[in-house]
């Protein structure tokens, strides 16, 4: 990607983030319409649908981007029909709205619950389980995409390059295991109508807002302690996840195909902490020591497919640091990328 620009507003992050590359508006033209996004009030959601629909409009391909959510946000559906998306409100966990969703080949399940596991467990459970065999009895002939994550594995060796997509999936904790229990309702209605899916094992996904990165520079700036004992992870831009997942629908089959999304790399807790110490002249404070082990992907396999993410480190990391620095705003959703008991 070229150089990328100190971002100011939040109106210019979206432009960023919801930019395509010629490769999208390449690919974009073969995706029939409409292609629906579900769960596309998250935080990466929106971006999504806003990238397919610019994607499209650039390659002059009649594509209508629907998302479905249950858009609490009225100001969130607002800008999304803006940007020409279509907005349908649907609680995903009842039958009957689900059956009236409309007809579609091409699905982007972006669908989950992770935080607050610890005090509501059932409704994670819920979420996790029974919204996707609604979906997948709804399309039983599309080609879904199924938004997962890298928390499906146990923690493995920090020094060996992160867990491939063959590794057993052991995890501890509700989160986690709701997750595996996710990714087997997928298999077994893909088994049973011959569904093409992918599933896509998410390590981090990051914007100037939230996520990993974003959350170690604000404990910088701030001079709160950074806890090292899970002392690496992966991370990608969220502008990059988008893509990868919109190409992933080339990717699908049956039996469902699984792949790690995240940057090939795995990263420092200390170093990154210690260039955004530089970055925001704070010096960081540390507690503990990194521990053998950490929650980490190999993603080798996704990035040869598809090629590999646009968005370097260091360039996530100047955006973020001039964000955090000017007081951007911050959405408040944690990763508690320290967590290594599962429980969130």
């Amino acid at each position: 990607m070229d150089h990328l620009p100190e971002i100011d507003s939040e109106s210019q992050l979206d432009e960023l983030l919801t930019r395509p590359s010629p490769a999208l508006v390449e690919f974009i033209s073969s995706v029939s319409s409409p292609l629906v996004i579900l769960g596309a009030g998250g935080k990466m959601g929106p971006t999504l649908a806003v990238l397919a629909k610019r994607a499209a409009d650039a390659a002059h391909h009649p594509l209508d981007v629907i998302a479905v959510s249950r858009f609490g946000d009225h100001s969130l559906r607002n800008w999304l029909n803006s940007q020409g998306v279509t907005t349908i409100g649907c609680d995903l966990l009842d039958a009957q709205s689900v059956g009236q969703l409309p007809p579609s080949a091409n699905i982007l399940y972006l669908v989950g619950l992770k935080f607050g596991t610890a005090q509501n467990p059932a409704a994670t459970w819920a979420m996790n389980t029974i919204v996707p065999a609604r979906v997948m009895e709804r399309y039983p002939r599309a080609r879904i995409v199924g938004l997962s994550t890298g928390n499906v594995y146990p923690l493995s060796p920090a020094d060996a390059g992160g867990s491939p997509e063959t590794a057993p999936l052991t995890p501890l904790g509700d989160y986690p295991n709701a997750a595996v229990a996710r990714e087997r309702i997928f298999e077994f209605y893909s088994a049973r109508n011959s569904t093409p899916v992918a599933l896509l094992r998410l390590f981090y996904a990051v914007e100037l807002r939230y996520g990993v990165l974003a959350d170690i520079a604000r404990k910088v700036f701030a001079g709160e302690t950074i806890e090292l004992a899970n002392g690496r992870f992966n991370c990608i831009w969220q502008g990059d996840a988008n893509e990868m997942a919109l190409c992933s629908l080339t990717l699908t089959a049956s039996p469902p195909t699984v792949w790690n999304l995240c940057r090939p790399e795995t990263y420092s807790v200390r170093e990154v902490a210690s260039r955004f110490g530089e970055l925001l002249g704070r010096a960081p404070r540390f507690a503990g020591v990194e521990s053998p082990t950490a929650l980490l992907g190999n993603a080798a396999p996704l990035c040869t497919k598809l090629g590999p993410p646009r968005v370097p480190l260091d360039a996530m990391q100047g955006l973020i640091a001039h964000w955090v620095k000017k007081g951007g705003r911050d959405l408040n959703r944690p990763t508690h990328f320290e967590v290594r008991d599962g429980k969130y």
